[in-house]
C-alpha cells in the first residue's frame, strides 16, 4: 500500500491511498465467491458457474464495487496508522482506479485536527456564584418530595385538568381520510407533558369521561412525515379514564416517611443542607464553564466542517443508544418530537462545536503548561474503570490497547488543564 497526502484549505486533505494489483483481484475473488450463489446462468447450477462465464455474461466489472468495499476498509486503516497527520473525522471516499490487474486507487478527503492559538488563560476574571438557600427553594424541594410520594385517584365526577393523567382513544384524519400511526386505543397521556403535536394536549381540557371531543391541530412544518408536515388534521378522543395526585400532608408523620428524621423541622434543615451542597457543586461547574467560555473566546482555531459534523453523527449515536435502553428507537423518538434526523443533527451543532473547542483549548493549556499524566494518576483511572465495570484491574489493562491508553492519559491531562485554568480564576 502507497499514500500520498495533499492538504487543502480549512484544516482538509486528500489521502490517496493505492494498494496492490494483487490485493484488488483477491478482494475480486471474494466477491466472486460471496455472490456466485446468488447468480445463474443456463446449463449451470447455482453456485457452480466460473467467475470468467459470469464476467463474460455480465461484464469484467460486475464485482468490482464488491471488491472496493472489500479493500477499502483495510487499506484506509493502514493509511490513517501511516499518516503522521492526526485525522479527526470520517473520510469522503472517492474512487480513481478498480479495474481488474491494476492497483486499486481511492481517495479520501478528510479533516486534520486544527492548530490553536492560545490567548489568555490564566487569572480570568467570573463572577462569584450565589449558593444561598432560600426559603422558597426549601418549600419547592418539600413539595417536589409530596408530589413523588403522592397518591394516584380515579376520578369520575368532573371533566379533564391540566395535569390530569388520562387514557384515551384517539383517530386522526388529514383532508378527510385517516392516515398511518394516527390512530391509537387506551393511550396514556398526562395533560401539560407536551409529549403530543403542539395544542393538542390543551383541547382535551373540559373534555368529559367517555364523551367524544374533536381536537384540530397542524402538524409542524418539519414533522418527520413529510406528507403530513404543514398539514391541518382533525382528532377524534374520547377520555377513557381520569386520575389525579392526592397530596401528603405537610407534617411530622410526612416527614418520618420520606426521611430518616423525626419532625419536619429536621428534615427541612436537612433539605437545606443538600439545596446548598447542590448549589456549590453547581457553581463549580458554571465557574468551569465561564472559564472555558473565555478561554476559547480568547483563542484562534479553524474548525473544519467534516470534524463538526463527525462529532454530531457521534452525539446522535450516542443519544440513540441511551433511549434505545430505555425501550425508545430513534425512528419513534423522531415521530413523538416531530424532528428529522437533519434538524436533529442540527440542533446539536452549536453542542458538538462546543465540545470541540473545549477538547483543543484544553489540550493547547496542557501542552503550553508541559502538563503530563503520571503512573499513579493512569493507575487510579484504571482503578476507577474496574470499579465501575466491576471487574479486575489486571483484566482492563489486558483489554487496553496502545490507543485506548494514550486516550485515558490524555483525558488526565485535559482535567488537569482544566484544575490549572479554573484554580487560577479570580472570583469577583
Amino acid at each position: 500500500m502507497s499514500l500520498q497526502v495533499e492538504k487543502l484549505e480549512g484544516n482538509m486533505a486528500k489521502l490517496t491511498i493505492e494498494a496492490p494489483a494483487e490485493e484488488f483481484e483477491k478482494a475480486i475473488d471474494k466477491a466472486y465467491q460471496k455472490s456466485r450463489n446468488k447468480l445463474s446462468i443456463p446449463g449451470f447450477r447455482k453456485g457452480k458457474v466460473p467467475r470468467r462465464m459470469i464476467e463474460q455474461m455480465y461484464g469484467k466489472e460486475i464485482f468490482y464495487e464488491d471488491a472496493a468495499n472489500i479493500v477499502i476498509p483495510s487499506a484506509y486503516a493502514k493509511a490513517v496508522d501511516e499518516c503522521t497527520e492526526e485525522i479527526v473525522s470520517q473520510p469522503t471516499i472517492d474512487i480513481v482506479q478498480a479495474e481488474s490487474g491494476k492497483p486499486f486507487i481511492f481517495t479520501a478527503e478528510v479533516a486534520l485536527k486544527p492548530e490553536v492559538t492560545l490567548g489568555k488563560y490564566k487569572g480570568i476574571e467570573v463572577e462569584r456564584a450565589d449558593t444561598n438557600v432560600t426559603e422558597e427553594e426549601i418549600d419547592a424541594a418539600v413539595d417536589k418530595e409530596r408530589e413523588s410520594n403522592a397518591r394516584t385517584i380515579s376520578v369520575e365526577d368532573r371533566a379533564v385538568k391540566d395535569g390530569d393523567m388520562t387514557v384515551i382513544d384517539f383517530e386522526g384524519f388529514v383532508d378527510g381520510e385517516t392516515f398511518e400511526g394516527g390512530k391509537g386505543e387506551n393511550y396514556p397521556l398526562t395533560i401539560g407533558s407536551n409529549t403530543f403535536i403542539p395544542g393538542f394536549e390543551e383541547q382535551l381540557v373540559g373534555a368529559e369521561i367517555d364523551k367524544e371531543v374533536e381536537v384540530n391541530v397542524t402538524f409542524p412544518e418539519d414533522y418527520q412525515a413529510a406528507e403530513l408536515a404543514g398539514k391541518p388534521a382533525v382528532f377524534k378522543c374520547t377520555v377513557r379514564e381520569i386520575k389525579e395526585k392526592e397530596l401528603p400532608e405537610l407534617d411530622d408523620e410526612f416527614a418520618s416517611e420520606v426521611s430518616e428524621f423525626d419532625t419536619l423541622a429536621e428534615y427541612r434543615e436537612d433539605v437545606k443542607k443538600n439545596l446548598t451542597e447542590k448549589k456549590e457543586e453547581e457553581a463549580k461547574a458554571e465557574k468551569e464553564e465561564k472559564v472555558i467560555e473565555a478561554i476559547i473566546a480568547d483563542a484562534q482555531m479553524d474548525i473544519p466542517e467534516a470534524m463538526l459534523a463527525t462529532q454530531q453523527r457521534s452525539m446522535a449515536d450516542d443519544f440513540a443508544q441511551r433511549i434505545r435502553m430505555q425501550g425508545l428507537t430513534i425512528d419513534q423518538y423522531f415521530q413523538f418530537t416531530g424532528l428529522t434526523r437533519e434538524a436533529f443533527l442540527e440542533q446539536l451543532k452549536p453542542q458538538a462545536e462546543q465540545r470541540i473547542k473545549t477538547r483543543l483549548v484544553l489540550e493547547a493549556v496542557a501542552k503550553a503548561e508541559n502538563i503530563e499524566a503520571s503512573e499513579e494518576e493512569y493507575t487510579a483511572e484504571i482503578k476507577k474503570m474496574a470499579e465501575s465495570y466491576q471487574m479486575e484491574e489486571d483484566k482492563i489493562t489486558e483489554m487496553i490497547g496502545d490507543f485506548e491508553q494514550k486516550s485515558i492519559k490524555e483525558d488526565i491531562c485535559i482535567r488537569k488543564a482544566l484544575e490549572l485554568a479554573v484554580e487560577s480564576a479570580v472570583e469577583k
